[in-house]
């Protein structure tokens, strides 16, 4: 039997199951995609039911295979979305898209008790203004559904509830409290108060830490801090990584500059490494973009496309490169496969080294590597580039 790390990568689009061994090779891959429903507004949404009962049968599955001596469980998901359970632990309500609209007269509320969108956004290194902060989705709840929320026992993020249905402890982690929710006060290091104010705190679990295992169970990582892990465990020299799929974040690790208003309008953001260091980063919806605008097209009107969305991709990546000592840029995820785009970018770095990761799973990867000494006895080991 081979020792693995038996890893879930639920990405918006791709859910994936991956099993790697000691050295970190992957031994095991599956991926599906699951189909969508919609929330009580008609909204799609991700089928809840139906991804949790992939996930208890695949890891049943693995679990039973006289192939894989299945060491720890881990995961990386996707963030901005929670799963809110009442007193039995069962899930209560969808699991609502980020991508929802966000009310207006909720959001002028929020901002009108809680001291104006600037001052919070600094504060909650988040550009509050939509359904991708969780902690502005669990405050409509409480305002547009009062009698649901008050039945809510807990509140997981998708990682920790994916941890909660294979072991039932309820957790959170800092990288999915401090990926833009909107919860995480970077300047204290703690909830920021209006989430003691409103008593939301009360429907959040303990954060423990993000290498926390118990009985072969890790607790789960946000997707895109996941994904950084394995970069900061092999760097020879500071870089920024660009992790591609539905969505693209460019996160750089040493750039050490405040976020100013102007940045967060431009939607930058930090995120929180699993030690709980700030990484400041941008997001830029490309996958998303080229997957409904790729339909179709000839050759030509494709490089087309490709030439923009680079374009696109160069403006959001500059804004937290700049004035940082950077000297390449890492690529991973389904771009990272794409020649066009890796070529194109490379020329619009001339200055830096564009590589690319030669695994596309560096989500799954970090969080394998997170928890490293609750199961592998090798040394630790970084990731290598092409």
């Amino acid at each position: 039997m081979t020792p693995v790390a038996l890893i879930f990568d639920v990405g918006k689009t791709n859910k994936k199951l991956l099993l790697f061994d000691e050295q970190y090779q992957t031994c095991w891959e599956e991926s599906i995609q699951l189909p969508e429903t919609v929330d009580e507004d008609g909204f799609p949404c991700e089928d809840i039911a139906l991804l949790t009962q992939w996930l208890k049968q695949s890891a049943a599955r693995i679990r039973s295979d006289p192939r894989w001596d299945v060491r720890v469980i881990n995961f990386s998901a996707y963030g901005a979305s929670f799963v809110h359970l009442d007193r039995e632990g069962r899930v209560m309500m969808p699991l609502y898209n980020y991508l929802k609209p966000y009310p207006p007269g909720i959001l002028d509320q929020f901002y009108q008790t809680h001291g104006g969108h600037k001052t919070l956004s600094l504060q909650t290194a988040s550009p509050l203004n939509d359904s991708l902060c969780s902690g502005l989705q669990l405050y409509r709840l409480k305002y547009e559904r009062p009698e649901a929320y008050h039945e809510i026992t807990l509140s997981l993020h998708l990682p920790q509830y994916l941890s909660y249905v294979l072991g039932g402890r309820p957790a959170a982690d800092i990288t999915s409290t401090g990926c833009h929710t909107g919860l995480w006060d970077f300047t204290s290091n703690t909830y920021h108060a209006w989430v003691f104010r409103e008593g939301l705190d009360t429907k959040l679990p303990p954060i423990l830490p993000s290498d926390t295992v118990e009985n072969k169970l890790g607790i789960g990582l946000h997707d895109s801090s996941a994904a950084l892990i394995p970069f900061l465990r092999a760097a020879n020299a500071p870089f920024l990584q660009i992790s591609t799929g539905t969505w693209s974040i460019s996160l750089n690790p040493f750039n050490h500059t405040p976020l100013t208003p102007e940045e967060l309008q431009q939607d930058c953001l930090c995120y929180l490494t699993y030690e709980g260091r700030p990484v400041k980063a941008s997001r830029l919806m490309l996958g998303r973009m080229h997957d409904v605008m790729a339909r179709g097209l000839n050759e030509t009107a494709y490089l087309d496309l490709m030439k923009d969305l680079v374009q696109q991709q160069v403006r959001s990546t500059n804004l937290v490169l700049k004035d940082s000592p950077v000297k390449e840029i890492l690529v991973d995820g389904g771009f990272s496969k794409n020649p066009i785009f890796m070529e194109l970018l490379a020329q619009a770095f001339p200055e830096l080294q564009v590589r690319a990761a030669t695994t596309a799973q560096a989500s799954a990867l970090g969080a394998a590597m997170c928890v490293h000494g609750a199961w592998n006895n090798a040394a630790p080991a970084g990731l290598n580039e092409s």
